[in-house]
């Protein structure tokens, strides 16, 4: 039995493939269960494992790192395990809230405060908007987020009538069509934050179809600023959802009732003769083969790519042009009576445009956030803060060192807050290529890459680079493909 409790019986290149412990390898009928292997750990992998378990699957989940959850991770800052990655998800989209409460975990919503967005030298009101594009005219104006000129190029929107077809046809950036709306002031100031908090990317070179479809189909039909008019101020339900004690939480409880494998690298994937598939896994100079009758790839682009190149090369050239974005994660705590400045704030924290210069691109206030998150950190005597870096194409946070993204945080959250005490304690989380960008012509590319894995029975792919980069849209991704492998 090796260090990752695994009976793979002989090794080597040419070693026999062997059952996963649980795998009644004597019980070869035409009834045996299908035996699948899910490569990937993360909220797409655990949940499709889930769902195939449900339908009888004997499934095993291999996971590369020794931690369940991909980029959804808790980490002990000054005492308080706090997540590090993902620390919400959409509660008006249903899939992920729903799946929380079936591993039997408590829903919890984000304290009311509102966020702000720091720019022109202040931190200002962040008004109400569609990822940036503003749907409240006094709220802007009331903001200062733009100049006169700016503000003025907004209010002759309605002017414009709707978006040529022609203009529509194919593919467009978000930013591209809110400059031909809004101007690019708008696209700067306002949009560039926030799909850099979502995406990591750049408005100007994220599809509007695939991040932002509302908007296609508002600008299609007219008048963004008039439809929006119609759209309502108050809903029956919260916009975000967390879990008591952190989204950490959920892949842990998923990953409890399944056969997960920590530290096994899947390093090849083949057809075997009469069907199925071979893996080969573990280290180059000792590999393992394991057999498996279906294979789920939860796994991002890249190494998804580098697994299809034998048995699906078409979807593994796709998948090999999907580029990523790195960022940086930075928590804080801080002593309560250090922290004046934040906790009197009022908000909830705050994003940065990129034409602001800065280091960081946002900071979240947990504390303020979150009820569980102020609640663990008084026992402590703390308050939890972080800040997030990194964008598209912008490597300059993930090359530099723990202690510069540290310096870099805690200068830029005294020019915006006021906030000079140093902190307790402080935890640096780096996400390399941990969001894929969905450029142009993205909807396009997927569906090329499941049609041309519709031609190789067994095999299916889910995760964040294929449907939205949020748990919801993640967790449908998986349910998705435990469906259609089924």
């Amino acid at each position: 039995m090796g260090r990752h409790d695994l009976r793979l019986g002989s090794r080597g290149p040419t070693a026999r493939p062997e059952p996963w412990p649980g795998w009644d390898a004597g019980r070869v009928t035409d009834q045996q269960r299908r035996r699948t292997i899910v490569v990937g750990a993360g909220i797409a992998g655990l949940t499709a494992a889930r769902d195939l378990v449900a339908a009888g699957d004997e499934v095993v989940v291999l996971e590369a790192s020794d931690v369940v959850g991909g980029k959804v991770r808790r980490h002990e800052v000054a005492g308080v395990a706090v997540d590090v990655g993902a620390e919400a998800m959409l509660n008006r989209r249903p899939e992920g809230v729903d799946l929380a409460r079936a591993a039997g975990l408590e829903v919890e919503h984000p304290a009311l405060t509102s966020s702000r967005i720091w720019t022109r030298g202040e931190l200002r009101p962040l008004p109400r908007s569609l990822m940036g594009v503003p749907l409240d005219l006094d709220q802007l104006a009331a903001s200062g987020v733009l100049s006169d000129e700016g503000l003025a190029r907004v209010r002759a929107e309605p002017a414009l009538g709707p978006e040529d077809p022609e203009a529509l046809e194919g593919d467009v950036s978000v930013g591209d069509l809110v400059d031909r709306r809004f101007g690019p002031e708008v696209t700067d100031r306002l949009v560039e934050p926030l799909l850099g908090g979502v995406y990591a990317g750049r408005a100007r070179a994220i599809s509007a179809r695939a991040a932002v479809p509302q908007l296609v189909a508002y600008a299609a039909r007219g008048s963004l600023l008039e439809q929006a008019a119609a759209l309502p101020t108050t809903y029956d339900s919260p916009v975000f959802a967390g879990l008591p004690g952190g989204m950490g939480r959920l892949p842990e409880a998923l990953a409890a009732g399944l056969p997960v494998r920590l530290g096994v690298t899947v390093r090849g994937l083949a057809h075997r003769p009469g069907g199925g598939f071979t893996l080969t896994c573990g280290p180059t100079t000792a590999p393992e083969l394991v057999e498996a009758d279906a294979v789920v790839l939860a796994t991002p682009a890249a190494p998804t790519a580098r697994l299809l190149a034998v048995v699906a090369p078409v979807a593994a050239t796709e998948l090999a042009g999907v580029e990523t974005a790195s960022v940086v994660v930075v928590t804080l705590a801080y002593r309560v009576e250090d922290a004046g400045p934040v906790v009197g704030a009022g908000s909830s924290g705050f994003l940065v445009p990129p034409v602001e210069g800065r280091r960081v691109k946002a900071s979240t206030f947990s504390f303020a956030k979150w009820d569980w998150v102020r609640a663990a950190g008084a026992a402590e005597g703390v308050v939890h803060l972080r800040t997030s870096l990194g964008r598209h194409g912008d490597e300059v946070a993930l090359q530099a060192t723990d202690d510069e993204l540290v310096a870099w945080s805690l200068a830029d959250l005294a020019d915006a807050t006021g906030l000079t005490a140093r902190p307790v304690d402080v935890h640096v989380q780096r996400w390399g290529g941990g969001l894929p960008q969905y450029a142009l012509g993205h909807l396009d590319r997927v569906a090329r890459v499941r049609s041309a894995l519709d031609a190789v029975p067994g095999l299916a792919v889910c995760g964040a680079t294929y449907d939205g980069v949020g748990i919801p849209a993640v967790v449908a991704s998986a349910h998705r493909t435990a469906r259609e492998l089924g």
